[in-house]
């Protein structure tokens, strides 16, 4: 369960991404990491930046588990650069 007072709650946002797989348009929230094309399954990652890059209580906020798989996504994208 996310803080009361977390920054990230007030701006949930939707995003169109193209699946670069089939090109079927596929919408990703912000506070989602990733998102499943329902034409051919393909998982596309959300690239919006991470409150686990910025806040002290994103661990505690998120916990433990979803925070080690945020940290895991945000190093493979940080790879690919």
């Amino acid at each position: 369960m996310l803080f009361e007072e977390c920054q990230g709650k007030q701006g949930v946002t939707v995003q169109e991404k193209s699946c670069p797989q089939c090109g079927n348009p596929v919408e990703i929230f912000s506070t989602d990491i990733s998102a499943e094309c329902d034409n051919c399954g393909f998982i596309i990652y959300n690239d919006a930046l991470s409150c686990i890059q910025w806040c002290d209580s994103a661990r505690e906020c998120v916990g433990d588990e979803m925070y080690e798989r945020l940290l895991e996504v945000l190093e493979n994208q940080l790879d690919l650069m």
